[in-house]
């Protein structure tokens, strides 16, 4: 089922809307989701395809920043307020939306805590199924 969802960063400066199918919302606690995003997990939001993303204002605001070592993990962000904003993964055919940049509800609720291994000793614990990395493929 399609979906869509629309957001934008702190400042306002950079807005979008993304249509396409909810596939995955999971809270990741790797290190690499815990320094881009400041906290002790990212939530996102995966949602296919990758060329469901409009951006309604702003695009030129947007920088990114790729880890060297990583294969596809980057980071993009809003240059005026350093807000976190959806990235194109074109490897996934899916757009990744940080769900904190989310005006309208996730079409999906939470559904895990993924490298939950990785998480930092003061970080968060729910009821949410938890994995060391990934959850089993389905």
């Amino acid at each position: 089922m399609s979906s869509t969802v629309k957001g934008h960063c702190l400042c306002g400066g950079v807005q979008y809307e993304v249509t396409g199918k909810p596939l995955r919302f999971y809270h990741c606690h790797c290190g690499r989701c815990r320094k881009s995003s400041g906290t002790g997990h990212a939530s996102n939001l995966l949602m296919t395809p990758h060329t469901g993303i409009t951006w309604t204002q702003g695009e030129s605001l947007l920088k990114s920043y790729k880890v060297p070592d990583a294969e596809r993990f980057f980071n993009c962000f809003c240059s005026e307020c350093g807000s976190p904003m959806p990235r194109v993964i074109p490897q996934l055919h899916a757009v990744l939306i940080p769900a904190g940049s989310l005006d309208s509800p996730s079409p999906l609720p939470a559904q895990a805590r993924i490298f939950w291994d990785s998480r930092a000793e003061w970080s968060c614990s729910d009821d949410l199924p938890s994995y060391a990395e990934y959850p089993p493929a389905k």
